[in-house]
């Protein structure tokens, strides 16, 4: 946990948020905390006035895979399976990357996050895993959902075709950070069995696209451009800005 002054009111009440809300989400998935670490008065001094880290819980986490043959990982396979969104895309674009770097917004509230809904979808997306329904599983986080299909496309170099929902500010389905949702592919041999358990779980879900061989980033018919010069842009951005 590391913070700036506790003395400062604004540094303690989010000091006192974190563990508050770190531990209401430990109860809800009977997770155990074995130890921790907490590192205050992390801070820079700019002329007469004091400015604090922005409030950063750490988390480090392990689990046991009791078979190894439901090891899940976030990368496409092949050309022509079928890319499907698991959760609800939500009017949020708070406290997203996209809403930081290009709209230069600093301070919003927290995405949209709710401790239920995320017990039930990490429960589905467990299911999906282990009756072998998906190919692929990535979590929709930093970036938004745009980025956790490019990332599921550059290990193999892959490209993809996908479709925003109208309903949706265009912005917010494709770079906002709301909780309990994930970027998965279907083959489309097991597309049937994916979708019976999907419509039988209380769980949303849609159908975004497919993924492709052609190395191309499609959103909505319009060309975004290679995935691997995204890929070399990813992998090299910060040495540049280092060097």
């Amino acid at each position: 946990l590391n913070f700036g002054n506790p003395y400062s009111p604004e540094v303690y009440w989010q000091f006192v948020g974190a563990i508050k809300g770190m531990g209401a989400a430990c109860r809800k998935f009977d997770t155990p905390v074995t130890g921790g670490n907490v590192s205050f008065y992390n801070q820079s001094v700019f002329g007469d006035k004091t400015e604090p880290v922005f409030p950063t819980p750490t988390i480090g986490m392990v689990g046991l895979l009791s078979d190894k043959e439901n090891r899940m990982t976030l990368d496409f396979k092949k050309d022509g399976d079928l890319i499907y969104l698991v959760g609800t895309s939500r009017n949020d674009v708070n406290s997203s990357e996209y809403l930081y770097s290009y709209r230069e917004v600093k301070g919003s509230p927290a995405p949209y996050m709710d401790l239920d809904e995320e017990h039930a979808f990490q429960g589905q997306v467990l299911s999906l895993i282990t009756e072998k329904t998906v190919q692929s599983v990535h979590d929709v986080s930093d970036g938004g959902l745009f980025v956790s299909v490019l990332e599921s496309a550059m290990p193999n170099g892959l490209g993809f075709e996908i479709e925003t929902d109208d309903e949706i500010r265009k912005d917010a389905f494709l770079f906002g950070e709301s909780q309990s949702r994930a970027v998965v592919s279907v083959s489309p041999e097991k597309q049937e069995r994916f979708v019976e358990m999907m419509s039988a779980s209380e769980i949303d879900f849609s159908l975004l696209g497919t993924v492709t061989s052609t190395n191309q980033m499609v959103v909505d018919g319009e060309d975004f451009g290679e995935v691997s010069q995204a890929d070399k842009t990813y992998n090299s951005v910060l040495a540049e800005k280092m060097a």
